[in-house]
């Protein structure tokens, strides 16, 4: 499982133009599931992003963790975030689960971040979606649990 992590002081998605999912100041999670991803996977990468320490404490240093400010996440399914790029100049997909795996861990990602206390925005598994956002620093991480 692979997730890229922005802060933001906000964040939305819109499908359609309907909103379906959107954070206050937190975290942008876009997240990859792979094809050997398990439920205890999906538990541990929530586990990780909850307790990160990328928000500033008091002397602006990277101490708090999202549930540390009271923050919340909007997920967001990416599975370009498993794209191979190394032959030739179309990306191969290959090494990201297939989408009904993906779905159903997806879901058990934001359900484990639910069960931490955390409130959760989603978008739309396999819909184009746009996204639109304030970075906030900006601070971007790539956690990578393969």
């Amino acid at each position: 499982m692979r997730a890229t992590l922005q802060r933001v002081t906000r964040a939305t998605c819109t499908v359609d133009g309907a909103l379906t999912g959107q954070t206050g100041p937190g975290l942008l999670v876009l997240l990859g599931v792979a094809a050997g991803d398990t439920d205890a996977t999906a538990h541990a990468m929530a586990a990780k992003i909850a307790k990160l320490r990328i928000f500033g404490d008091e002397q602006g240093r990277m101490n708090r963790s999202v549930q540390d400010i009271g923050g919340g996440i909007l997920s967001v399914s990416q599975f370009t975030l498993y794209a191979d790029t190394r032959g030739g100049n179309r990306p191969s997909f290959t090494a990201a689960a297939p989408p009904d795996h993906a779905r159903a861990l997806y879901h058990t990602f934001n359900a484990a971040l639910r069960a931490l206390s955390l409130p959760v925005g989603e978008g739309v598994f396999g819909a184009h979606m746009v996204l639109d956002l304030t970075n906030d620093g900006p601070v971007t991480l790539t956690l990578d649990l393969d």
